[in-house]
């Protein structure tokens, strides 16, 4: 896979998609060789790689500098916690597995309350069957609960600390990946996990025909 040719919103389209539930690569592999790109070319794709092969671990890092810099203010790692949970929820997979766990919770108490947290049937057009569904979670729209989890989590960053503490630690986890995601050299493993991705986007629009 050429990822020279990926575009930004095609990255940001399969972050979106892809499955929540992978486990971050080891510490071993996550740190295990760097050199420096040899033009902008290749500095452009392998940085493109390495956000999409590292993407759990670049979210647990954001997150662990956030909680490190906030460490002795609980309201900064409950906003910490928001604010991870906010851009989850984002991602298809996680929503729709995070909708499933709720309801199934809700329905051991209140069959019927379970019932109206489903999602709204709609009817399934032969030729919109390529045509991305709305994803629900609890009965509302995904952006929903991304809008409420986001200002809940600007609350608590504004009364738990200082903006600019929180821009800083922001700047540091990002600075952070953007150093590892451009020296880090794609292994044999990141290509083919690539390329496996890409055979089951390929037969998943092939299944939906």
């Amino acid at each position: 896979m050429d990822w020279g040719n990926v575009t930004t919103e095609d990255l940001i389209d399969a972050l979106r998609e892809v499955d929540w539930s992978s486990p971050p690569r080891p510490v071993s592999e996550f740190f295990s060789r760097f050199t420096l790109p040899r033009s902008y070319s290749k500095w452009n794709s392998r940085l493109k790689c390495n956000l999409y092969y590292y993407r759990t671990n670049y979210f647990l890092l954001i997150i662990f500098v956030l909680g490190l810099g906030f460490l002795r203010k609980p309201l900064a790692i409950i906003a910490a916690f928001l604010t991870g949970l906010s851009i989850a929820f984002l991602n298809d997979s996680f929503a729709v597995c995070f909708n499933e766990k709720v309801t199934r919770t809700v329905r051991q108490f209140s069959p019927h309350l379970a019932a109206k947290l489903r999602p709204p049937m709609t009817p399934v057009l032969r030729a919109r069957s390529s045509a991305k569904r709305a994803i629900h979670i609890c009965g509302c729209r995904r952006w929903v609960f991304v809008l409420i989890f986001s200002a809940a989590s600007c609350i608590l960053w504004l009364t738990s600390c200082n903006l600019l503490t929180i821009l800083w630690a922001l700047a540091i986890g990002l600075l952070a990946i953007l150093l590892h995601a451009s020296f880090r050299t794609p292994n044999l493993k990141a290509r083919l996990n690539t390329f496996r991705e890409e055979f089951r986007a390929v037969w998943r629009n092939y299944s939906e025909l």
